[in-house]
């Protein structure tokens, strides 16, 4: 294999060479590839990326720390520390000046540190910046900062979870800005860009092709997948086509690393650009809903119904007393069009109805016993989120936290299910050592050194044996990406 490569590797080189050379193509194989890559021709992004380049942003975010939460941890000076967020949050950790024979005296006022960095993208002259809601959200202050080095004190407009959109706004005019493109005219193969920060390194740019379109990946977002390298720190950054325009929001990867592994998927730019102008309107998103659990409907199943193909949503069951059972929708209707739309899977039905304004009507199509009727019902509207207030994730916990200064939980076997993990524990609390090392509620541990952690039980059993001057790591979950984060017991 290795031979193959560097076989391969020389004949694109010397074929690169002769054309460099001013030679003309004949018909030998090798000068014949040669002719193929001038006749297709390859990309230059560097005009694209001018042209773009001002419009993308670096977000970061800093939470306040209260007295006592953090002071006094002697690892918090430790230069592996202080290495450890340089590299993965893009700012030095905050230091404190030694008081008397070298102490540092604990902090009399809040104190604000960094929680982490992201990108983002401005879409209107007076400063909105369209990113992704895990890179705001639960922050207590959020920096934005352009291009040309000038930063900006941005406020959270609004942050909608289910699509992983959220808008903040810089106070400035005159500001470079996007041009929003169409994603319903992508065609699989054709050249993007991404421009964010990974890892905290801002405008950095990277390139690839769409790899496929409408991806599944959840209820109310059909992503498009590219092959576009992201890592942790591009998130919120745009997706840019070869026109210059922006056509979806970077948010998640797939990844057994935390790291880029070949796949990558964007938000569609439509999309995010409803959610942006509801945010923008009231600061949160309404959507609707009809009250049914629904399935896909098999090959066997529309054959056996008389379908023509296997196409639309089952209902598998009726919410009691909701829109649905109040129109006459029942357990066993296969629904085929909602409002005149084609429902193809059943993914298609939560989009098209979580899109339509609560209280009004809707007019669905579905097949029952043989025949197709129509029904007509009222939407209504989807629960919203339910979000911790501040005072309630930052008041004490009941559990004493361990030695890390965590205090954890188990996972219910529906977010084990959600985050596809066979065990790990979910933060509660992070005080001491674990909120200066950035850890915070909410934060999934997968593993402890070189344990995996199975459940809250286990992994403070393994916390207590642990070397008291020694650091240890854990790898932390947040969101799609996964990274190890170096820890000191706490009053070592």
């Amino acid at each position: 294999m290795k031979t193959i490569r560097f076989a391969r590797n020389l004949v694109f080189a010397f074929a690169a060479t002769t054309l460099a050379a001013g030679v003309l193509p004949n018909s030998s194989g090798l000068l014949g590839v040669a002719h193929a890559a001038s006749v297709a021709g390859l990309p230059d992004f560097a005009d694209l990326v001018e042209k773009t380049g001002p419009a993308v942003v670096n977000i970061r975010t800093t939470e306040r720390v209260k007295p006592g939460q953090n002071g006094g941890v002697p690892g918090a000076e430790d230069e592996e520390m202080q290495e450890f967020f340089r590299r993965f949050f893009g700012v030095p950790m905050p230091r404190q000046q030694p008081g008397p024979r070298g102490r540092r005296p604990a902090p009399q006022q809040e104190e604000e540190v960094p929680r982490g960095v992201g990108s983002g993208f401005i879409i209107s002259a007076d400063g909105f910046v369209l990113t992704n809601a895990h890179v705001v959200d639960g922050a207590d202050d959020v920096y934005v900062t352009l291009t040309d080095k000038r930063e900006y004190k941005a406020k959270i407009i609004g942050v909608d979870k289910r699509t992983d959109v959220a808008v903040v706004k810089i106070e400035g005019s005159n500001l470079p800005r996007l041009t929003i493109g169409d994603p319903n005219k992508l065609r699989v193969g054709e050249w993007v860009i991404a421009i964010g920060s990974p890892f905290g390194l801002e405008n950095t740019v990277t390139a690839g092709i769409i790899s496929a379109k409408a991806r599944d990946t959840g209820d109310y977002l059909p992503l498009i997948q590219t092959d576009v390298a992201v890592n942790p720190g591009n998130s919120g950054g745009p997706l840019i086509n070869m026109r210059g325009e922006v056509i979806g929001i970077n948010s998640q990867i797939y990844s057994r690393s935390g790291g880029y592994m070949g796949i990558s998927f964007a938000v569609p730019i439509d999309e995010a650009m409803r959610v942006g102008e509801q945010l923008r309107a009231t600061g949160r998103v309404t959507r609707g809903r009809i009250g049914v659990q629904i399935g896909e409907v098999t090959k066997d199943v529309a054959e056996s119904l008389g379908l023509a193909r296997a196409q639309g949503a089952l209902i598998q069951r009726v919410e009691p007393g909701g829109p649905a059972e109040k129109g006459g929708l029942e357990a066993g209707d296969i629904i085929l069009k909602f409002n005149g739309a084609n429902i193809e899977k059943s993914s298609d039905l939560p989009r098209l109805v979580g899109a339509t304004r609560p209280g009004t009507k809707g007019t669905l199509t579905v097949w029952r016993k043989g025949a197709a009727k129509e029904i007509v019902l009222t939407i209504a509207e989807l629960e919203p989120e339910k979000v911790a207030r501040k005072d309630e994730k930052k008041g004490k916990p009941e559990q004493a936290p361990n030695a890390l200064g965590l205090v954890v939980s188990d996972l219910s076997e529906s977010q084990k299910k959600e985050l596809k993990v066979d065990g790990g524990v979910i933060v509660d609390a992070a005080e001491g050592a674990a909120g200066r090392a950035g850890l915070r509620a909410g934060d999934v541990i997968l593993r402890l050194n070189n344990n995996d952690v199975k459940d809250a039980k286990q992994f403070n059993a393994l916390v207590s044996k642990l070397e008291p001057k020694k650091l240890a790591v854990v790898l932390v979950r947040r969101g799609d990406a996964s990274q190890f984060v170096p820890i000191r017991p706490n009053g070592q």
